[in-house]
């Protein structure tokens, strides 16, 4: 008759729903770049010190490093969004305290397709030349495109 195992662990810790890529995937989706930031083109990490209570619910966020721009305040926006599940705790109330890089990075600007396009071609072809019959003839030709792009 084989022992029950003990936890590991007495207090057990907070779990987001569906694992950190489901955590990554809804600050992905709830992100709103700040319009600021936008306008400066900024870029970086906001890293937060972020407390969860014994309901799950996240209720103090705080930045250790930010960036500005309005960046810090979506960060902690975002952070009060989450929703943790926590086990049984043998009935003992426990408040924990994670840490949580939001990066940053500029969306990556799409070409339109209805844009205007102008463009400009450019070919030279050199004459012929009048050459003994002797020599070989030979042709040159240059080719040059050049596309300006409205954005």
């Amino acid at each position: 008759m084989q022992k029950e195992r003990k936890d590991k662990n007495f207090i057990k810790k907070p779990i987001y729903k569906g694992g950190p890529k489901a955590m990554k995937a809804f600050i992905s989706k709830h992100l709103t770049y700040p319009k600021e930031a936008l306008k400066s083109k900024v870029e970086g990490t906001v890293v937060l010190q972020y407390d969860i209570d014994h309901t799950g619910k996240v209720i103090d966020a705080k930045v250790l490093s930010g960036i500005g721009y309005g960046c810090d305040e979506e960060a902690v926006r975002l952070v009060k969004l989450l929703e943790f599940t926590i086990p049984k705790n043998r009935g003992v109330k426990v408040l924990f305290h994670r840490n949580m890089q939001i990066h940053f990075r500029l969306p990556k600007q799409k070409v339109v397709a209805n844009s205007p396009v102008t463009s400009f071609s450019y070919r030279y072809i050199p004459k012929k030349k009048q050459l003994p019959t002797t020599s070989k003839s030979t042709k040159k030709s240059y080719s040059y495109s050049i596309i300006f792009k409205e954005q």
